[in-house]
């Protein structure tokens, strides 16, 4: 698995080397920016993981940084504030700062939140993806299945009624591409609250599905048995 990249940005050789040295032991990639301008001569390359920003540098001080660089990138940031500047810390969020840490630095702390910063940012992008990957419409076999509104269609474009039961299956279906499913999983899945183990219901409304989506009920290519284990879509 590739180590998670850290940039690094302060005009302190001496804290940057700590904090890339540390950050290193850890098990990420850290690259080093002594001034903003580098931050984002290293950003034109690759966007990394995390950025760890200072405030206060000279020339184009950090939040300056933060805004312009929120402007091309939503990569999580934190903040490298001192001790007591409140305002620092408020504007550093408001301007898009996902966390900020005091100086001088806790090398515990420093890990800890990194890690924090980075789960946040895995958890967020998983969840974007699965809401694009599931959102409108999308295709069902020769048919379109539309999320958001709960409704089928037929290869013509022309509606096709579902049951509320039956569109929860079919979005099981979508949410399990290729991934064989048994009996109870489905219902499960499905939120059917009057599921009981071995419930062989869900045959029979499998099989009313297929009616309305399958060419040819009689040998389904849509939604396919795998005998002895379950059903298994695409």
């Amino acid at each position: 698995m590739e180590a998670q990249s850290i940039l690094i940005c302060d005009d302190e050789p001496a804290l940057r080397r700590m904090l890339k040295d540390h950050l290193g032991e850890c098990g990420y990639a850290v690259q080093e920016a002594a001034n903003a301008a580098e931050l984002f001569t290293s950003l034109d390359g690759e966007i990394p993981d995390l950025v760890i920003l200072d405030v206060r540098m000279p020339g184009m001080d950090g939040l300056t940084a933060l805004r312009d660089l929120r402007q091309r990138s939503q990569v999580p940031v934190m903040m490298l504030t001192a001790a007591g500047d409140v305002v620092d810390k408020v504007l550093g969020l408001e301007l898009g700062a996902d966390d900020y840490l005091v100086k001088p630095v806790d090398l515990r702390e420093l890990q800890a939140r990194v890690k924090a910063a980075l789960r946040r940012s895995d958890i967020q992008v998983a969840q974007q993806d699965e809401a694009q990957r599931l959102s409108g419409t999308v295709p069902f076999g020769g048919c379109q299945l539309d999320l958001e509104a709960a409704r089928l269609f037929g290869p013509t474009g022309s509606e096709i009624a579902v049951t509320a039961m039956e569109f929860s299956l079919l979005r099981v279906f979508v949410e399990n591409k290729g991934r064989i499913l048994n009996r109870d999983q489905l219902l499960e899945q499905a939120h059917d609250r009057g599921w009981e183990p071995f419930d062989r219901s869900i045959d029979l409304r499998i099989s009313r599905i297929r009616r309305k989506i399958e060419p040819n009920p009689s040998k389904p290519e849509v939604i396919r048995t795998v005998r002895g284990i379950g059903y298994v879509f695409g």
